[in-house]
């Protein structure tokens, strides 16, 4: 019985990991098939956003860009996991703490990268036309610390 038991547990052990396996595919893209459009209505506009891999909006791994324009400004806010940034190309500028304070702002020319911890007050401005990649633990949601600086809030994004 105990022979039989252990042959039954692996083959579902077995069976399990294939169907894992299953699920999971590789990604590989080049820079030409990247898909831009509108960020959401919780980001300021005049950015672009592709998601590269997973959903932002769930559980789970993600990868996510942002085409930011000169000047491009988040207001300060916060996430209730760690974001991970990676400046692609151009400057990218972050600065910690609830108010937006230039003197605070710490410049990231591509290359640069930063780790924002969960609930960490910060807040960002592109120097020049920036791309930024953000990866992290979904579900990815921006907070702001003053409510009247969430886009989506404004009365024309009704």
């Amino acid at each position: 019985m105990r022979k039989i038991f252990s042959i039954v547990l692996s083959l579902v052990a077995v069976a399990a990991l294939g169907l894992a396996q299953e699920t999971k595919t590789h990604i590989a893209i080049g820079p030409w098939e990247i898909k831009w459009g509108p960020p959401p209505p919780s980001l300021p506009k005049g950015a672009q956003l592709a998601v590269i891999s997973g959903d932002p909006g769930k559980a789970g791994p993600f990868v996510i860009r942002l085409k930011l324009p000169a000047g491009y400004k988040i207001a300060p806010h916060w996430h209730p996991t760690d974001e991970h940034v990676t400046v692609l190309s151009g400057a990218m500028a972050l600065g910690m703490g609830e108010k937006f304070d230039r003197a605070d702002l710490r410049i990231l020319p591509a290359g640069g990268y930063a780790m924002l911890p969960a609930e960490m007050r910060h807040f960002a401005m592109a120097k020049t036309s920036a791309v930024i990649q953000v990866h992290g633990m979904g579900p990815f949601v921006l907070n702001y610390v003053n409510p009247a600086d969430d886009p989506s809030k404004a009365p024309h994004a009704q």
